[in-house]
Parts: structure tokens; sequence; C-alpha cells
């Protein structure tokens, strides 16, 4: 009998850590992201690629907030989930934590097809901090793990299309689909994903449609993420990939084998890599992960969704640290394949102004003879791939999805967001499918709101570590002829630093200090811009001068204000010691308050300042009671160098989070 799909909400009890408090402090520095190259590795690539590499990357996060107030103190937590359920799979989705499908199970055969990660601990791998590891992830935004990876989406239940016709069921009919959206931040693009299983099927169908509704072109990054266990060999219908290390060298390589080494078994590179594969134009576009027997994973797409890739960590011990750091003891690595709009992460791609792009992803089952030699894997793999799902059944159920991705929601699941709202609200833009209502606006919005009915941005009613700021170029506009106030002075400001025009960010900052009530988030502004500018002792004084301010200001040992000491005290205690101000910096430190001391990037800089003091066997102290950097940045080798500092001996090898070879 055939179990009709459905949707139900339910809880999943995990291991884990809690999110805490973002980082209060505008992220005005460079972006600090790895996936550069040089300019040599430029040579030879197709023109399409070149081009779309140099096609506006990201330089900031504004108006995002970093989030990095998570720890590593794990225990059981309940997380809202939905399940998406037929007769032979169950997909299971966070809606709070980035939309992440966490869990794809095969019901006849009972095995999980994806990386299932047991606990929920966020590190340091998102643009902006908080990321964590397994299942299926909606990357959007920009080369890197979108912002959205622990944010909530909005999610409805909608009528699904019949995949196996042209028309949308009727409502009610038992045939729904879960939608899933936002307003993605970095580029001011609304997305939805709407996954859906048709009656019957072994494929969770997804479609996505990413909409640019402003009157300029937007660059565009869309990659969906699937981590699934590393004893996999992953094939890709491609003879060739570009491989991109923590190097930051980017090289076209054979497939599977290059340097001797089969590179498609995850456990057999050395380091940390990724392999994009080049899939010729016209050849249906799959990725598939295979256990030993020839079971696993596949997934396919419509041809929009061009680019698949591989990612291993490696097989040395910043490798294994890694995927020990990110799930819980003793428990089994991953590896990633993907999907995404381009050949590589490195690049964006062009969307035209009031357009859209939209494309039908499929996740399934697949099973496979074994079969060593690579061309002829890949053809068997591709036959079974195309009798368990035709190629021409994809582009039949994107066109039937494609009238349903108008479909207003029916039942609300979850909610995201009002970033949205405001939008909406601003510009009057009517997005069938992906309502962004008022009632979502919330105490983030509330200030932006008044300043687009009034003309106005309100001063705080009560003493607090400053909102966040919107820096697109309406706002910015709006705040350059509002009344100003200091508090507009210094959201201006930022938005004008964010722009690129910093000497008038600079002017704005300073104009607002005698009278601002509030001292310490506009030096702390002006100490950036010192440093950008390379004036670090009239930096260092800034800080120091910012941090005595906000003790002075601080209410309480809240959330909040201990986010803002700890965001604001870290930053001094860098800027210090970077001068030599040893006993400055010695002054911030006991200033902090304890629970902010014993955290890990704190016990970190402690033992810098120690060394920095002339007293090497303290520090060294430090790291022989043990800390665990919570934040510690993907390719971050911070621990290393100040190790090496320390002593000729060999990195321990909890230390070891290296992720490339030693330099030459």
């Amino acid at each position: 009998m055939v179990i009709v799909t459905r949707i139900r909400r339910e809880v999943l009890t995990l291991p884990a850590a809690q999110l805490g408090p973002d980082n209060p402090l505008p992220p005005l520095r460079p972006l600090d992201e790895v996936h550069g190259i040089e300019d040599r590795d430029r040579d030879g690539m197709p023109a399409d690629m070149a081009r779309q590499l140099g096609h506006e990357p990201l330089t900031s996060l504004l108006p995002v907030r970093v989030r990095d107030g998570y720890d590593r103190t794990r225990a059981p937590r309940a997380l809202d989930a939905l399940v998406i359920e037929n007769d032979r799979l169950r997909a299971t989705v966070l809606p709070g934590l980035g939309g992440r499908v966490v869990s794809l199970l095969h019901l006849p055969t009972g095995r999980e097809l994806l990386y299932r990660n047991p606990v929920f601990q966020p590190a340091n791998f998102a643009l902006n901090g908080a990321w964590y590891s397994g299942g299926i992830e909606w990357n959007i935004g920009a080369t890197g793990h979108t912002t959205l990876s622990c944010a909530p989406l909005h999610a409805a239940r909608v009528p699904a299309p019949d995949s196996w016709g042209h028309h949308p069921r009727r409502s009610g009919s038992g045939g729904d689909m879960l939608r899933l959206w936002e307003w993605e931040r970095l580029r001011d693009l609304p997305f939805q994903v709407d996954l859906w299983l048709p009656d019957g099927s072994d494929f969770l169908y997804v479609g996505v449609r990413v909409r640019n509704p402003h009157e300029r072109p937007v660059p565009t990054y869309w990659w969906s993420n699937i981590a699934v266990p590393e004893e996999r060999r992953v094939l890709a219908p491609a003879d060739e990939a570009w491989q991109f290390g923590y190097e930051r060298r980017l090289r076209r390589v054979p497939v599977p084998s290059y340097d001797g080494i089969d590179r498609t078994l995850p456990l057999n590179s050395p380091y940390a890599a990724d392999y994009f594969y080049e899939v010729p134009d016209g050849r249906r576009r799959w990725i598939a992960a295979l256990d030993a027997e020839g079971h696993g994973l596949v997934q396919t797409s419509t041809d929009v969704l061009r680019g698949r890739k591989l990612f291993v960590w490696g097989h040395r011990p910043g490798g294994r640290r890694w995927q020990e750091w990110l799930t819980a003891p003793g428990t089994a690595g991953y590896c990633e394949i993907q999907a995404g709009l381009a050949r590589t992460q490195l690049e964006h791609v062009r969307l035209e102004a009031g357009s859209e792009v939209s494309w039908l992803e499929a996740y399934g089952p697949l099973d496979v003879p074994p079969e060593s030699e690579w061309t002829r894997a890949v053809r068997t793999a591709e036959e079974r791939l195309a009798a368990a799902l035709p190629r021409a059944r994809v582009d039949d159920a994107y066109a039937a999805w494609r009238p349903s991705a108008d479909s207003e929601p029916g039942e609300i699941l979850a909610t995201g967001s009002g970033w949205g709202a405001l939008e909406v609200l601003r510009a009057d833009w009517k997005l069938p499918g992906t309502p962004f209502p008022e009632s979502t606006l919330g105490d983030a919005q509330a200030p932006w709101r008044e300043l687009l009915r009034t003309g106005s941005l309100p001063e705080p009613r009560r003493v607090r570590p400053p909102g966040e700021t919107l820096v697109a170029p309406h706002w910015r506009d709006m705040l350059e002829t509002a009344p100003a106030t200091p508090h507009t002075e210094y959201h201006l400001g930022v938005a004008q630093w964010h722009a690129g025009d910093r000497a008038q960010a600079v002017r704005s900052w300073e104009r607002a200090l005698p009278l601002a009530p509030s001292l310490w988030p506009l030096l702390r502004c002006l100490a950036v811009a010192d440093q950008e500018s390379g004036h670090h002792e009239r930096a260092a004084e800034r800080y120091a001068d910012a941090f005595d301010d906000l003790c002075r200001e601080r209410r309480d040992d809240g959330e909040t204000w201990t986010a803002a000491v700890a965001a604001l005290g870290r930053e001094t205690l860098r800027a210090l010691l970077r001068v030599r101000r040893t006993a400055d910096a010695r002054t911030v430190w006991e200033r902090l308050l304890p629970a902010v001391r014993r955290r890990g990037r704190f016990r970190l800089l402690e033992a810098e300042l120690l060394l920095a003091e002339g007293r090497p066997d303290r520090a060294r102290a430090v790291f022989e009671a043990g800390f665990d950097v919570a934040d510690l940045r993907e390719g971050e080798e911070v621990l290393g160098r100040l190790w090496a500092r320390l002593t000729d001996e060999p990195l321990p090898v909890r230390l070891d989070f290296r992720m490339r070879p030693e330099p030459s």
C-alpha cells in the first residue's frame, strides 16, 4: 500500500551546545575568508570561470553580526524538527537551524543516506561564525558557509505538485510539501527551498528559487552541501577537477588519481581539500557517495545547478582533529559532496535585475555493483541512476513544480527573522509564495521601521549596546537625511564604512562623540579605522578608552553586557599587545569577568599576555592546564604559532588543527 506523503512536527533531543548571544560589535574589518587565490592560477581557465572568480566577491559581513557566543558544553536539548515522510523515505529538517536536513532515512532498508551528526556543536566555519556539521545545508550568499547556518527560517505547509504529471494537487488531498524561505541579508535576496516526496518515490525532491527584486544586477551564490560518511567512494561524471587547498592554490588535476593517489576515496588525501569536478556540457549533473558494497546516496539536478564538488578533511592529524572537534568522541568521520551554480565555490554568478534563478534537485539511494575502473564505475552508476530516476522525470518534476513555487503557504510551521518583512515594507515588493508579513517584525527591526515611517532614527530608551546597522544604499540614504543625533551618526558611520567611504565614516563617528551618552561604540569604530590605516598606537589608546567607558557603563552581568565586554575586551587586548603595552593589557585582563577569563579564547590570550610579559613558564602552564578555543576559525594557525614560541617540542595532537602542509 502506498502511504500518502505527510509532514509532521517532531522534537529532536540531542547533546547540544548553547548558541549564546551574537557579538554586538559591528564587523568592520575585511572578511576573513580562506578561499582566495593567486593571479597566476587564472591562466588557462575557461573564460566564464575567470570572469566569475572576479565578480563582486564579498568583502564585508555587514549588516550581519558575528555569532561567537557559543561554547563546547553540551547537554540534552530539545530542537524543533519537521519530518516529511512517505512509505520510502523520511527526511528530518531543523527549521530553526538553517533548514538543515539532518537525516534522510531510506525506510525499506533502514539505511541513513546522510552523515547524521549525533550532537549539535557549533564551530567557526560559517561566514559569520557559528556552523555545525552533518546533513544537507543550503548555502546562499557568498563564498563560504551561509550566515543562516544557525538561524531560523520561515517554514510552512504548501500543496505539492504532482511530480508524475503537471498540476498541483488540491490542498487537503494529502499531497503537501515543506516550504522554507528567508531573506539573505549579505546580498539582499529572498529565496525558498521546497521539499516534497512524491507518493511511492525513493527520491526527495527539492525545488529552489532565488529572486532578485532589485533594479540592479546582484552577484549570486548557491551550493547545496551534503555530508556523507567519509568511508565512501565519490563518483561524478568528470575526468578532471579543479583542486583547491588551504595553501590557497587552484589547479586543474586529473580524476580519479593524481600524484599516484586516488582522490575519490576521501581517506586517501593527506590534507583538507576541495575537488570541483569539470562536468562536460550536456552531461547529466549528478554526484554519488557509495560504500564498499556499492550502496549510498546520489544527488542529481536540472542543469542550472552545474557544479559538483567533493570536500575531504584528509588523514593527517589536523584533519582528524577537526573531525573530532565537530562531533562526539568515537564518531565516524564525514566528507562533503556538493552541488552549486558555478564550477567552483570561488565564483559568483550575475542575477539580472528583476529576475530569478531556479532549479530542481533530487536525493535518494543508489545501489551500484562495485567497480574499480573509473570510467566503467561512472558509466554503471549513471545507468543505475537513469533506471531509478530518469533525467526526463527530473525535468518534468521541475516543470510541474514551477507553478507551485508561487503557491501561498498554508499552515505556518516555523517563523524566521523580520528582516524580509522590513524590506518588503520599504519597497512594497510582491513576492508570491514567500510572504514576509509585518507580524514578523521584531525588536531588531523596530528602529528601522520608525526611520522608514518618520525619517528619524529613534534614540534608545535605555542604556544598552547599539543594535544592528542596516547598510544597503537605500538605508544609508535615509540615515544621511535623518536628524544628526549621536545615535544616527554612529549608524551612518557604519553604513558609510561599508560603502567604502572611510573618511566620511570617521567624520560621522567623530561628530557624534561630543554629545554621545555612550562613547565606547564610537571609540571602538574609530580604533578599527586607526588600525586599518596603520595607526596602531592611536588605535590602542582608543581601545583602552573604549573599554574603560564600557566598564563604567555596564549595567549588569547579564548576557547582553557580558557579550559586549568580552567582544571589546578581546579586541582591546590584541590592540594593546600589538604595540607592546603589556601593563595596560594586564589591567584590561583583570577587569574581565571571571567567567569570560575562563573561556578558551581568553585562556589563549592569557598565554600570549604572559609570554609578552616575559613569563614563558606561566604561559606554558596555561597550555598544560588545557583549554578549548570554542570559536577557533577554519584554517586558523594561532595555536601552532604560539606553541612554537614556547617550545621546540612537537605540537600536541589536541592542539593540531593544521589543514595544509608546512610551508617549504
